[in-house]
């Protein structure tokens, strides 16, 4: 059986959403996905929790659901295509005019088996817990969800998150973050989402998952939602020297 951690202040339908996340990324489930029956089963959860984790994975497009044949992965991944770094949007708030600024919704110190993996740590090691609501002017624009080494996190313990980046806090804390790697998608956000960053019916979300370091270390994994009504990515291209941009 796979263990949740049932004393950490996260839902345990959060808990099961994150580690099916993270084992659909390992590519666990290329032959099936588990049935409802299944996750209950493996997680000791209830159906109902099961279920509610299996809809949001539905809802952002990494699950599809049909009536009568279950769950499955979708039948084609999703392409990926190199776009320049998204990891400066306080700059980019700033440079358009609008008063940047956040609330912070959550910090403390957690257990998140599917981040701790992503920073290449054992399942239940601590965890500094950070989430942001990032707002344009008075508009609000993104979500963060930032799951920090224990030792780096703590030292933003007390940091006003509310104004700038939080990689210019970890700077003010001797903690340069110096690489990353991101990953962008569009979703479907859920009712939750779509309170939270005030999102108007019928439009998607960008879906942004970063792995932040410090030298060759792992210090942040981050989840970050953010209003696809409100931002467009934008990439600059040309061909190599001698080579003519022949496809389409």
């Amino acid at each position: 059986m796979h263990a949740l951690d049932r004393a950490s202040p996260m839902p345990l339908w959060a808990q099961l959403e994150a580690e099916l996340r993270a084992r659909i990324a390992a590519g666990d489930f290329e032959d099936r996905f588990p049935t409802d029956a299944d996750l209950v089963a493996q997680y000791g959860v209830s159906r109902h929790t099961a279920r509610a984790a299996v809809r949001r994975l539905q809802a952002s497009g990494m699950v599809a659901r049909e009536r009568g044949r279950g769950s499955r992965l979708p039948s084609a991944a999703a392409l990926e295509q190199s776009i320049a770094p998204f990891h400066a949007l306080a700059d980019v708030i700033a440079g358009s005019g609008l008063a940047e600024h956040a609330r912070v919704l959550r910090r403390g110190v957690v257990r998140h088996r599917a981040a701790a993996a992503r920073l290449g740590l054992a399942p239940k090691a601590e965890l500094v817990h950070i989430r942001r609501l990032r707002f344009a002017g008075d508009e609000p624009l993104a979500v963060d969800d930032s799951w920090l080494v224990a030792d780096v996190g703590r030292r933003l313990r007390d940091a006003d998150l509310a104004r700038g980046s939080l990689y210019e806090h970890l700077a003010a804390a001797n903690v340069r973050v110096t690489a990353g790697t991101e990953r962008i998608r569009a979703a479907v956000p859920g009712v939750t989402e779509r309170k939270l960053l005030a999102l108007p019916r019928g439009e998607a979300m960008l879906v942004v998952e970063r792995v932040a370091y410090a030298g060759e270390r792992a210090v942040e994994y981050r989840r970050s939602l953010v209003r696809g009504d409100r931002v467009a990515l934008v990439a600059n291209w040309q061909p190599s020297v001698g080579e003519p941009a022949t496809r389409g």
